[in-house]
């Protein structure tokens, strides 16, 4: 849900635009779709947090708006036109009386064990711990759900939908005074963005693959261009780019535009690319791609030669084509086999949820070919509580089945030279690398016939590195990666002096790079499997963020990074494997008007109301209100949290915060409880912010907001909003009620708005500009 709520006073408030929240992953191309558009433009003008950036960089997709033009050309004087277009205001009493949903008194919802002459069915009931000492609440206990019914997951329920949409017509209403504010703010935001544009190229076999984004078109295109010309190979140099920053001129010489999603989207009233995967030959391409906005996907193969696009199709018992032709639904989660006759595919429960495992033989037999498709289940998992992908080892040896809860995982290989001899009839088609134990998590690579498992068994407070034989049930022989000193590279422990934490592997042939964390802050170390020798990657900036590039040759001798900082824009760095030191800016991104030396960050610390824990804060500001605030003086200050499911938020550089700096706002991030920035203790409990202990994500908050306002004095309530957003809603909620006082503006947020998301932000800002 969407609410704005206006603290200090009530009567202010907007209703929930969206009661009925729906997940959508949201692209930088698809930012200009005309509603689309401004929908995102107000979401990142109120700064939605990345991806971590483990998994942000591994995207081939720009994920950073570039500015086109000084941020402030579209609105010489924002101040006057607040003021300007609040001044027409219209009195609260013009407006229509808020939609209230009706309260269905009799509805009741149970906790409890189900009587069995209810018929309920157990296996929908929610599920308690499996370690739990305690018994089911024996009778149920009913829970009055007054509005239990405005829940409809087929979202066709007429009531529901007017409801909606008369809380729509609301909201326009009581904004449509800042029409001309919020025209304003988009034409600002729009000149923020570099239309076209490209992503770093990759190396994968004989060429580079990256995408583009074209100026008046909505989604990328996905484009590759031959080594050749460069030395071929694995480890051929990426040529310095020369572009003209036209969308006519290639960004590579002999470009090739492989995928045009732009087409793919022609007539369609809704289209969302998965996954797009080039063949072992690199002849074909496989790719998933969503229709209809249900994140159920379809199949598709190319042949790159001569353009001919096949949808894979359900197939019946002796590899036909169903009777009704139907289409295969599929997640986005693919690969290819060891050459391109084989396909692997997981496909969805009722509730969506991936959960079987399929290779798929001869996928183009009905072009043409002599053999008949052989489609064969691999491997499913039934338990609700898993949710399952399929991945391939980079070094292109093994197909890994992924199984995973909150709290347990468990992981299935074939190896891909053993794929044709898959049966139907063969139940040990895959095998099992650990069993799974309860709340034990672990992941795994491959390389030199030894699996690289990174891992908390044991009940580790944060992930152990650890490496056995690549051979089946093989957590009696998982021993902890060492150093030439025989110390472990990372056991697992939490160190209260630095907060080192593990987070994701990456194993070449003579390296393993290592993601994680180390005081609040990302890493990268790179280890030699040869000389046994760790070394981090240093960089000038105290608080910054970084993340690995896309990598997908086991034999690379350099790595590509992603690195940032609240004012620093991003940078496309290639880094030496033998060298550290020789690095190569690839791509930096372009933000025209900026002046980095007049804006300064700073990483902070909060004490919490318990005495002990430190709270790390980043802090971004225009230098000249700094000095403001050394002078006695208190300004306007937006603070931001999220801190749920172990995800961190970084200190990295955003554009879209450049409207607030020059107005003279302070932007702070606080790093609380519940996220991942100090490892996995700041999730985990019983220190951290799952579960029983959540309420220490809402303490930490409020103790940044009044360290703020009380010991620093930088700001005062009347001049103090908070954001968060999705799951940050929560926070923010919980925080208002527990500080009202603190908060002169909170924004709650989802992830799919209307035209009026504007005018909530705008009306916010406004209220802050009022106080400047």
């Amino acid at each position: 849900t969407m609410t704005l709520s206006m603290v200090r006073n009530p009567s202010l408030a907007l209703p929930t635009f969206w009661t009925l929240y729906r997940r959508i992953l949201t692209t930088t191309t698809q930012l200009l779709l005309p509603i689309a558009f401004a929908s995102t433009l107000a979401s990142h003008l109120a700064f939605i947090p990345k991806p971590p950036a483990t998994l942000r960089r591994l995207s081939t997709f720009p994920t950073n708006q570039r500015l086109k033009s000084p941020p402030f050309a579209a609105v010489v004087d924002p101040t006057k036109s607040f003021s300007s277009a609040m001044s027409s205001s219209t009195s609260a009493s013009s407006h229509p009386a808020p939609p209230k949903p009706r309260r269905d008194e009799d509805r009741v919802t149970y906790a409890g064990l189900p009587p069995p002459y209810l018929h309920w069915d157990a296996t929908k009931n929610p599920r308690q711990a499996v370690d739990s000492p305690h018994p089911l609440l024996n009778p149920p206990v009913p829970i009055p759900d007054p509005y239990g019914w405005l829940r409809d997951d087929s979202r066709t329920n007429p009531e529901i939908l007017d409801h909606l949409k008369r809380e729509n017509e609301y909201s326009q209403s009581i904004t449509s005074h800042l029409e001309s504010v919020r025209e304003g703010i988009y034409q600002e935001f729009l000149n923020s963005l570099q239309e076209t544009d490209y992503s770093t190229p990759r190396s994968r076999g004989r060429y580079w693959y990256y995408t583009r984004t074209f100026e008046g078109k909505s989604y990328s295109a996905y484009c590759r261009a031959p080594k050749g010309s460069y030395g071929g190979g694995d480890n051929a140099v990426l040529p310095k780019i020369e572009w003209d920053g036209s969308k006519e001129t290639p960004i590579l010489p002999e470009e090739e535009i492989y995928l045009d999603v732009n087409e793919l989207a022609k007539d369609k009233t809704y289209c969302s690319v998965g996954a797009v995967l080039p063949s072992p030959s690199h002849e074909y391409i496989a790719y998933t791609v969503d229709y209809s906005g249900d994140e159920k996907y379809e199949l598709h193969v190319r042949n790159l030669r001569s353009g001919v696009d096949v949808a894979l199709k359900v197939l019946d018992a002796n590899g036909g084509k169903c009777g009704e032709d139907l289409l295969l639904e599929v997640s986005d989660s693919i690969e290819w086999g060891r050459d391109d006759n084989t396909l692997y595919y997981m496909t969805m429960d009722e509730q969506q949820r991936p959960f079987r495992l399929y290779q798929r033989r001869y996928w183009n037999a009905s072009s043409g070919t002599n053999e008949s498709a052989v489609e064969t289940l691999l491997k499913e998992e039934l338990d609700e509580l898993y949710w399952c992908d399929v991945s391939k080892s980079l070094d292109e040896k093994h197909i890994f089945m992924d199984m995973a809860s909150k709290e347990t995982s468990e992981v299935w290989f074939l190896a891909t030279e053993e794929e044709e001899s898959v049966s139907s009839s063969n139940e040990e088609n895959m095998k099992c690398i650990a069993p799974r134990r309860n709340k034990v998590l672990y992941e795994v690579e491959h390389a030199q016939n030894r699996w690289y498992i990174w891992t908390n068994v044991d009940n580790s407070p944060n992930m152990k590195l650890m490496t056995s034989p690549a051979v089946p049930d093989s957590a009696d022989q998982w021993n902890l990666l060492l150093d030439s000193n025989d110390e472990p590279l990372f056991d697992g422990s939490l160190d209260t002096n630095t907060f080192k934490a593990l987070e994701s592997v990456l194993v070449l042939k003579n390296h393993v790079v290592i993601s994680g964390r180390e005081e609040g802050v990302p890493r990268v170390w790179v280890y030699n499997v040869d000389g046994k020798q760790m070394r981090k990657l240093e960089f000038e900036e105290e608080d910054y963020d970084v993340g690995l590039l896309g990598h997908y040759e086991a034999n690379a001798t350099s790595i590509g990074v992603a690195y940032d900082s609240m004012v620093t824009p991003t940078q496309s760095i290639e880094i030496s494997l033998s060298d550290d030191t020789e690095r190569t800016v690839l791509k930096s991104k372009n933000v025209p008007g900026y002046q980095k030396e007049i804006f300064g960050c700073e990483r902070l610390h909060v004490l919490s109301r318990d005495g002990t824990t430190q709270i790390p804060v980043s802090v971004v500001y225009k230098r000249d209100t700094m000095e403001k605030v050394k002078n006695g003086e208190r300004v306007p200050i937006h603070l931001y949290g999220y801190g749920s499911y172990g995800a961190s938020i970084e200190a990295d550089f955003r554009a879209t915060r450049l409207p607030l700096l020059e107005r003279g706002m302070i932007y702070v991030i606080a790093h609380i409880r519940g996220g991942g920035e100090m490892g996995r203790q700041w999730y985990e409990e019983p220190n951290g912010a799952k579960y029983l202990c959540k309420k220490n994500t809402f303490y930490d908050f409020v103790d940044v907001a009044k360290a703020l306002v009380d010991e620093w004095k930088w700001t005062s309530s009347d001049m103090l909003s908070c954001e968060g957003r999705s799951a940050g809603g929560l926070l923010i909620g919980a925080s208002i009620n527990m500080a009202p006082e603190l908060f002169r503006v909170a924004i709650l947020g989802g992830e799919i708005y209307s035209f009026a998301s504007i005018g909530v932000f705008v009306f916010c800002l406004y209220l802050l500009l009022q106080l400047m």
